[in-house]
Parts: structure tokens; C-alpha cells; sequence
């Protein structure tokens, strides 16, 4: 495959988790094993045999997140950019155009996803501008499912009611960089926000999505007890 950076998105709040073990500051710089939770996802996304990152942070805690970063990773090309406003994921990603252009491929993953396995290990020939990645979960209702037809993603369905499979769309996405221009094009949500799942649909109608389902664990670890579940797996 040719060269991917990854983008990690870490500039949530994580309001959630404020007062999680005394956390006063953001979820990503909330200790999981022997680093911080971005140090440690910088650390998997290496693993995978990526050595070009970009960071996307906030206003509030841009500096801290840096200097954890680059204290655990010194010798990694890491650069950093700041969302200014909370404006949905697919807005934090167009945040980083100018800095990705130059690579091919843009390993896209949200800062609190954690994955037992390396989910592009055997993409080398695959032709597809977009793979989306899916789980099979227990609980589908609560998830973007994917509705699958003939072996090909037509539709992502927001949290239904009855969905129509298991797999959940999870957190960490391979565009290419021709997913800017897509963004440029979408229309805020009744929230205020470009959403990635806009983009994903976009991107399927488009004919340019394919699609891997993991076997391993994944976790989001979004709340307390999932964080403690993550570090069960990782210490």
C-alpha cells in the first residue's frame, strides 16, 4: 500500500470522564498502562508500521497533549493541529489538509479507539479509495450498522430500531485524500456538526467504499468502565 499517516482525533473533551480518577484535564491524557491513552494509541498506530502522524487537538489542552506526546515518542514525526471550535469529526479531519496532502492515504482514528488487532495488514492490494471497518456487536441498535447487499456497503444506518445487520461502523476509517473535497461539500447536521457518518455516505454513493470486519477486541473506551476494561487488555 502506499504511504498512509494517520490522524488522530484527540480533541474532544471527554466531559464524560471529567472527574474520572481525578482527571482534570482531557480523556486522552487519562493514564491507561504506561502512558497516556494517545501516548498508547501512538504507540499501537506504530505498531502497524506507521511512522507519519498527525494529532488534531483543542484550544484548551493543545500544549498538554504536545508535551505528552513527544515526551513518550520522541523519535516519531508527529505534528499537531488545532480544531478552534467543536464542529464534528469530519470537521476536525478537513483541519488537517494542508498537513496530509503529500501521502496517499489517511489512516483516520478517533482517540479513544483501541484495537486487538492491525486492521490494515492485508489491504496492500486493495484498490478502494475508502475502507470502512465493522465489528460484529451484541448491540447494533446503538451503533451506524452497516447494511450490506451483494457484498458491498449501501446504506449506514444511524442507530436503527431494526437494524439490519450486526456490524457497527466503528471508530477508524482509510480515505484518500480526496475525502477533503467530500467534507468541503457536506452540509451541517441538525447539531452543528459535519459528521463522519455524513461523510461515509457520501462516500458509498460515490461507489468508493469498501469494508473489513475485525475478528479481535475493539474498545471505545468513552466511559469508565470501558477504560477499565482497555486496561485490563493492555497492561
Amino acid at each position: 500500500m502506499k504511504e498512509i499517516c494517520a490522524v488522530i482525533a484527540a480533541g474532544g473533551l471527554g466531559t464524560r470522564l471529567k472527574n474520572y480518577k481525578k482527571n482534570l484535564t482531557t480523556k486522552v491524557l487519562i493514564e491507561i498502562g504506561k502512558s497516556s491513552m494517545i501516548s498508547s494509541q501512538v504507540e499501537q498506530i506504530y505498531g502497524w508500521g506507521i511512522d507519519n502522524f498527525v494529532i488534531i487537538t483543542n484550544p484548551e489542552f493543545d500544549e498538554l497533549i504536545k508535551q505528552d506526546v513527544r515526551k513518550n515518542h520522541p523519535n516519531i514525526n508527529v505534528e499537531f493541529v488545532v480544531q478552534e471550535k467543536p464542529l464534528g469529526i469530519a470537521h476536525a479531519l478537513l483541519q488537517t489538509e494542508s498537513l496530509v496532502k503529500k501521502f496517499s492515504k489517511i489512516l483516520f482514528v478517533l482517540g479513544d479507539n483501541f484495537f486487538g488487532e492491525n486492521p490494515i495488514s492485508d489491504l496492500e492490494n486493495k484498490n478502494f479509495d475508502t475502507f470502512l471497518f465493522l465489528k460484529k456487536v451484541p448491540n447494533p441498535e446503538e451503533f451506524g450498522v452497516a447494511k450490506i447487499v451483494n457484498n458491498q456497503i449501501v446504506e449506514i444506518e444511524e442507530k436503527p430500531s431494526n437494524p439490519s445487520s450486526n456490524l457497527a461502523v466503528i471508530g477508524i476509517y482509510l480515505y484518500d485524500t480526496d475525502c477533503f473535497e467530500f467534507i468541503k461539500n457536506l452540509n451541517f447536521s441538525e447539531r452543528g456538526e459535519l459528521e463522519i457518518s455524513d461523510l461515509n455516505s457520501e462516500l458509498i454513493k460515490s461507489n468508493l467504499v469498501n469494508y473489513k470486519i475485525l475478528n479481535s477486541w475493539w474498545i471505545d473506551a468513552g466511559t469508565e468502565e470501558r477504560i477499565e476494561e482497555l486496561k485490563k487488555i493492555i497492561l
